[in-house]
């Protein structure tokens, strides 16, 4: 691999730093830019002061030298995409805005800022536009947006007044040391070691179990997790649309599954709704009623697409629907995503400064 000192060359004349770039997601965002061909002249590698001079990949052929989030200067970066935690982003996201650069940021900080567009770009693509109050785009949380992609076709032709669902979510969502977490005790368990002896990252053990519990409880008994769900698909899609989530934490490493039940205003069909799903940007129909006609977490590494499986009737509302939803929680459910705005800021909104 040939080397670069934080930056890498890929045609075209936006500036772009990926900050959090030795995170799972900052990883999976640099190889999205390069995969999908971003019109980058140069990509900057940032991220916390421990990880200064460590190497990350870029494309087949690139590798980036990871410089300083705390002293680098964005006076010059158009684009910044930023995943390095809610706290950090607080601090350096209005700091690059300042500077200039158009923050597309995946942390949960800014998401419910009355100024700052939260964006699905198959769902709302118009709420980009909003950027200029703040220079800040919100990426919203990874189940949000899978289910989103999902419902925002069903929305627009039957109304949909009120959505349950239950998520079964990787630890991969958590970041590496939560896939550590739970492959050190799986391997652990099989060597008759308590997984007590591992648990750090989740409340109980993660290995060969499912854990209801994701982010912080708060006072209604609901977690953080399930309140994002809540207001950013409202936020997202309609403000009159009632959200109700369970979330778990399962032993998986990648890939987040979707139980999800919608009612809606107008009679629905499964038939029509499935024919119309098939249609969807970013959505892929596999439901074929038999075994093996479903997908499942394990199937869709790498994948950009939401997969709907298993689409039915719920007969205990007049107008009821259930599916199940299943995405590459790294991919579509943040990097891509983030990728995705990016493509539209510089397609609709930005141009190369010459």
């Amino acid at each position: 691999m040939a080397k670069s000192n934080g930056s890498a060359k890929n045609g075209g004349g936006y500036v772009v730093a990926v900050v959090g770039a030795t995170g799972n997601v900052g990883r999976e965002i640099l190889q999205t830019l390069w995969s999908r061909n971003f019109p980058a002249s140069k990509v900057i590698a940032l991220a916390s002061s421990r990880s200064i001079g460590a190497e990350v990949s870029y494309g087949e052929d690139d590798v980036l030298k990871v410089h300083d989030l705390e002293t680098f200067d964005f006076k010059g970066v158009d684009i910044v995409l930023s995943s390095p935690g809610a706290k950090v982003s607080a601090v350096h996201s209005p700091r690059a805005a300042k500077a200039g650069a158009v923050v597309i940021d995946n942390t949960s900080h800014f998401r419910m800022d009355p100024d700052v567009p939260l964006v699905v770009p198959e769902v709302n693509p118009d709420a980009i536009a909003r950027f200029r109050k703040k220079g800040i785009i919100a990426n919203p949380n990874c189940s949000t947006i899978q289910m989103v992609t999902v419902l925002k076709p069903l929305h627009d032709a039957y109304k949909i007044k009120r959505v349950v669902v239950s998520t079964y979510q990787s630890t991969s969502g958590k970041g590496k040391a939560a896939m550590d977490e739970l492959f050190n005790q799986t391997k652990g368990i099989y060597a008759n070691q308590s997984p007590h002896e591992t648990k750090s990252e989740f409340t109980k053990q993660i290995a060969f179990n499912v854990i209801p519990h994701i982010d912080i409880f708060l006072d209604d008994g609901a977690t953080k997790e399930e309140w994002k769900m809540a207001v950013e698909t409202t936020k997202i899609l309609d403000p009159d649309i009632r959200v109700h989530a369970n979330c778990a934490r399962v032993g998986t490493f990648l890939g987040h599954a979707e139980y999800v039940n919608i009612e809606t205003e107008r009679p629905i069909s499964e038939r029509e709704a499935r024919e119309m799903l098939k249609k969807a940007p970013g959505v892929a129909v596999v439901d074929h009623r038999s075994d093996e006609g479903y997908v499942t977490p394990a199937e869709v590494a790498g994948e950009d697409a939401v997969y709907v499986s298993r689409i039915r009737k719920d007969k205990t509302v007049p107008n009821g629907l259930s599916m199940w939803i299943v995405a590459d929680n790294l991919r579509k459910g943040a990097a891509l995503n983030a990728v995705q705005i990016a493509e539209a800021l510089v397609k609709d909104y930005l141009s190369v400064a010459g």
